[in-house]
């Protein structure tokens, strides 16, 4: 029985290491996050040719969100790797403390 406990809670430790790897490598640099931040920049400079305030403004809103969900994704990419590493552990330490 004790096996069987190890051998799932193994199991969902490396889907969950696996699922906040990909996480980390797709959300983190993906391609969306660097479209914002190209567009903000590009936004920016416009703004500042054109002396308009308000657009340095509401683009330096949009480069904060845009980091803020990057920080964002990788919390919870970093925290799904971190508990599946535990979950993994504590199945080999079933495994040895009860065989």
């Amino acid at each position: 029985m004790i096996s069987f406990m190890a051998t799932v809670l193994f199991t969902l430790g490396t889907l969950t290491f696996t699922t906040g790897l990909i996480i980390l490598i797709t959300r983190s640099i993906g391609k969306d996050i660097r479209m914002i931040t190209s567009n903000t920049a590009k936004l920016t400079t416009k703004s500042l040719g054109d002396s308009l305030s308000g657009l340095i403004g509401n683009a330096s809103h949009l480069m904060e969100a845009a980091n803020e969900l990057v920080r964002t994704t990788s919390g919870i990419g970093a925290f799904l790797v971190i508990i599946g590493s535990l979950m993994m552990v504590i199945a080999i330490l079933f495994l040895v403390s009860f065989s």
